[in-house]
């Protein structure tokens, strides 16, 4: 059981700030719960709490059973260990005896796929390395209760799979998972229930599906079809000043039937002059990538002059998207050398598609169950009668 309340920051001449707030909630055997919420919601924090990383500033936290947590990538691991030590070193930290571990040890290896560097130094292997051999540790020393941050989206997307397959079979022998991502399929298909944070805050508690559905109406499509940037300094050297979400004629919209063309502007002003200059951005859905572009994918305008104010403007054509919630995630950088905004990590923008079915009487008929995918093209199709028996 879990039941906690507040945890705040206090620091001089400024107000506290309330990083969780209220959060009570039971979490039972065998359930599979999955966190979310925009960033900045609590997420991190709620799993640091429970993992007693950080202490709750009021309330009591309840766990019963084994734990082990995978928050971030070198969590309860030694830089200065090799990968076989730091294994025997985390099973250490779970409370397993050394021969628990070595029972478990070639298996864990085996996952990871790290087999050749398993002796080297953790210091020297790549983030993605040790973020494989931290999960494998993690899901096969035997957790009553296991948590898991946002980290699986440092791996590939082939390790991704892995682990969320690893996850399903864990959850399936009657462990318990605590899940936060940003990957809403995921949260759909592994999570039997749902927990939507927003502001340190429980806004929603409830069978996924229904917390997921919440979530993108409720939170995210409520963000409206302007921008405004809060996030980086107005003196950097190329300013995001706001992104706008327009239909053809203008007119601000966060709603669009399939065959409605999207328009894109994003408002930059350059504090000096910048060669190379690029602007794009992130579709996602579901906490997938959709597709990404950049103005220079067009031979666009990419030569900042200084006090230049510039509008780029991108169109998403008409039938192209299928219907569903979709989230822009801009990134603003000079090519492959510098990152000039922040907002692309923080920014949570968001348009929705509807179903229009105006192509063709049928399309009436058309819902989320027989129209599946992330597209719904305007394909061109003939017929020609090859013969006819009478």
């Amino acid at each position: 059981m879990v039941n906690f309340f507040n945890q705040s920051f206090r620091q001089p001449g400024k107000i506290d700030f309330w990083a969780l707030q209220d959060v009570n909630f039971e979490v039972y055997p065998g359930e599979t719960v999955g966190i979310i919420g925009r960033n900045g919601a609590g997420k991190t924090t709620l799993l640091k709490i429970l993992s007693r990383i950080s202490p709750p500033t009021k309330g009591s936290i309840k766990v019963r059973g084994r734990l082990s947590s995978l928050l971030e990538v070198g969590t309860g691991f030694h830089p200065e260990l090799t990968g076989r030590e730091n294994v025997y070193l985390n099973g250490a930290i779970l409370g397993l005896t050394k021969a628990e571990i070595a029972r478990h040890f070639d298996e864990i290896v085996a996952f990871s796929g790290v087999e050749p560097f398993i002796d080297s130094t953790l210091k020297h292997l790549s983030t993605g390395m040790q973020l494989r051999l931290a999960f494998a540790v993690a899901a096969h020393l035997s957790p009553e209760l296991l948590l898991i941050d946002e980290v699986l989206a440092v791996g590939d997307a082939e390790f991704q799979k892995k682990c969320l397959q690893k996850m399903d079979e864990v959850s399936k022998s009657g462990k318990t998972i605590l899940f936060i991502s940003h990957n809403l399929q995921a949260v759909r298909e592994l999570c039997q229930r749902g927990i939507v944070l927003d502001q340190g805050k429980v806004m929603f508690d409830g069978l996924s599906d229904d917390a997921v559905n919440f979530y993108e109406k409720e939170l995210t499509g409520a963000l409206g079809a302007v921008w405004v940037n809060d996030l980086d300094l107005p003196g950097s050297k190329v300013f995001l000043q706001k992104i706008e979400i327009t239909n053809v004629e203008g007119n601000l919209s966060s709603t669009y039937v399939n065959s409605q063309v999207v328009q894109l502007h994003f408002h930059v002003k350059a504090n000096q002059e910048i060669s190379e200059f690029s602007i794009g951005y992130d579709l996602m859905k579901d906490g997938v990538t959709v597709f990404r572009t950049r103005q220079l994918d067009a031979h666009g305008y990419d030569q900042l002059k200084e006090g230049e104010y510039v509008k780029f403007t991108c169109e998403i054509p008409g039938w192209l998207l299928n219907e569903g919630l979709y989230t822009i995630r801009p990134d603003v950088a000079i090519f492959f050398k510098e990152r000039l905004s922040s907002a692309h990590y923080d920014l949570e923008l968001a348009f929705q598609i509807l179903h229009d079915p105006s192509r063709s009487p049928y399309h009436q008929r058309l819902n989320g169950q027989n129209q599946p995918g992330v597209v719904f093209p305007s394909l061109n199709w003939r017929h020609q009668i090859l013969s006819t028996n009478k």
